[in-house]
């Protein structure tokens, strides 16, 4: 019956039949982006060649710590590197030869094989926001909880231009520490279908992560293909923690992806100069792809830069600021010449609410991302406060805008339709385009359309209730929730990982670290 609809002669028209193909629900994802427009490279050669040799000297003469790691310090010996105490100073040109076997591209495989993206040349993977420990919504800002965090991974799901369900969306902090682990993981893994990222904040946690991906994908195609990608935060400055370090050891060994990314404040965890970050980033990353080459020759890695700067009255990070943005094109150039896929960006803010000043900082941030050759995005959608809270309303409005990217990112078409010479023959001078077969055969898809701004006339929005974007925003979540159907799962899989979940959360008692 549904079919013969269409054939009816309703009021409107062809109109009532658009709209209500918009309103539909669809579960739609757009491919992973592949540039078409050229990276802007903001260093010349001679500044290139420099922070790469002031990255060199700092690994050379200063070094690095690996603290709590006597592992690691053993393999930095027998690599050739100076290793005391904790320092570990690696002599010229050593880090750099290690890093060059990791790949420059590769696939992260998601449960659904449609959605499996490709992390490196030119491509750029969009991820939601990661590890916020407080949500807002219509009702105000609150904890987190593992409700929030399903939410979250709906959310994501649903969104035509995410392209990765990410990792920590939110904190859930109803749920303790040591167990939440196995909850997240659960969520992405039968909530959405989309490629995820595992728990780096204890070693037997990442273990657990792999363990779950073995059930969900088989233990052979896991260590035979990169079916997660994890955070791995350098404790900048110059610092490799035991934790991170140990989350790194367990991924690499299996084959998995890690972003190995310093977590730089400017002016407080690096220097307040763009050349000075630029070098200790280099250097910081140098270092730990080095350490993952020296586990597992050959293991998935992403060049990571998280980098902003600080404001000298209040202490507080800043995002959004030019430096930043500076920041962001020069590694993206740094990991180029080093070949490895490349993560920065992301909808970055400090703005307490999805405002005007939200919306700024996270447009700066987005585009530079987009021009910088930014390969992995992580924080693409629903970051507020600096992260520290994850927005239901910034999520929606972030990921309609991620809609802008990949229509820029696809350059401009030069096809026999794209030149429209018939168009401008057939309207000719004093015409106008508005019935003419090229706008008639395209008008479709010729302009992007946001899924929750309003175009309205200023009549029609005030009747409508005069609606702004947050309001819109959240009605565009529980349509978005209320629209959610779970993808489909294997029920033998679901039940053995929730027999495996069981077991371990029995197997220890409830921590709070």
């Amino acid at each position: 019956m549904a079919e013969a609809e269409p054939r009816r002669r309703a009021r409107g028209g062809g109109g009532a039949a658009r709209r209500a193909a918009r309103t539909a629900v669809s579960f739609e994802t757009a491919r992973f982006i592949e540039r078409r427009v050229p990276n802007y490279e903001i260093l010349d050669e001679e500044a290139l060649e420099l922070i790469e040799a002031n990255a060199d000297l700092v690994l050379e003469e200063i070094g690095v710590n690996f603290v709590n790691n006597p592992e690691a310090l053993k393999l930095w010996k027998e690599a050739g590197a100076d290793v005391e105490g904790e320092r570990v100073r690696i002599p010229r040109g050593l880090a750099r030869k290690l890093c060059q076997t990791a790949p420059s591209r590769f696939t992260q495989v998601a449960r659904n094989p449609e959605r499996n993206v490709e992390i490196g040349g030119k491509s750029l993977v969009l991820a939601p926001v990661y590890g916020p420990p407080f949500v807002r919504d219509a009702e105000g800002r609150r904890y987190a909880t593992m409700e929030d965090f399903r939410k979250f991974v709906k959310l994501g799901y649903m969104s035509k231009w995410l392209h990765h369900s990410g990792g920590t969306v939110c904190e859930p902090t109803d749920v303790p520490v040591n167990k939440r682990h196995f909850d997240m993981l659960h969520a992405h893994m039968t909530l959405s279908d989309k490629p995820f990222m595992g728990s780096v904040t204890e070693p037997s946690r990442a273990q657990d992560s792999v363990d779950m991906c073995k059930i969900l994908f088989g233990e052979d195609f896991v260590q035979d293909n990169t079916v997660m990608t994890s955070l791995i935060n350098i404790n900048s400055p110059l610092t490799f923690d035991d934790v991170m370090m140990g989350a790194l050891e367990v991924y690499a060994k299996n084959n998995q992806a890690c972003i190995i990314s310093p977590f730089i404040v400017g002016g407080a965890m690096a220097p307040v100069s763009v050349a000075g970050t630029l070098t200790q980033v280099l250097a910081e990353v140098m270092a730990g792809i080095a350490y993952s080459q020296l586990l597992r020759p050959g293991a998935p890695v992403i060049f990571g830069a998280f980098v902003t700067s600080i404001d000298m009255n209040s202490g507080a990070p800043t995002f959004g600021t030019p430096e930043a943005s500076q920041i962001l094109y020069g590694a993206g150039q740094l990991a180029r010449r080093m070949g490895l896929p490349f993560r920065s960006g992301g909808g970055l803010c400090g703005s307490k609410l999805p405002d005007a000043q939200s919306a700024y900082e996270t447009a700066h941030t987005l585009n530079a991302a987009l021009l910088g050759g930014v390969n992995f995005m992580l924080h693409a959608c629903g970051w507020l406060e600096g992260g520290l809270v994850s927005s239901f309303e910034k999520f929606v409005l972030d990921a309609d805008q991620l809609g802008v990217l990949h229509r820029l990112a696809a350059g401009i078409a030069l096809d026999e339709n794209a030149q429209a010479l018939d168009a401008i023959r057939e309207v000719g001078p004093g015409g106008h385009y508005l019935g003419c077969a090229h706008t008639q055969a395209n008008f479709k898809d010729s302009f992007w359309r946001s899924d929750v701004l309003d175009y309205r006339p200023f009549e029609t929005w005030f009747e409508a209730g005069a609606q702004d974007s947050f309001a819109l925003a959240s009605a565009r979540v529980e349509k978005l929730l209320g629209d959610y159907q779970a993808p489909p799962l294997d029920q033998g899989i679901s039940e053995a990982l929730d027999a495996f979940i069981a077991r371990r959360k029995a197997s220890m008692p409830d921590a709070l670290t």
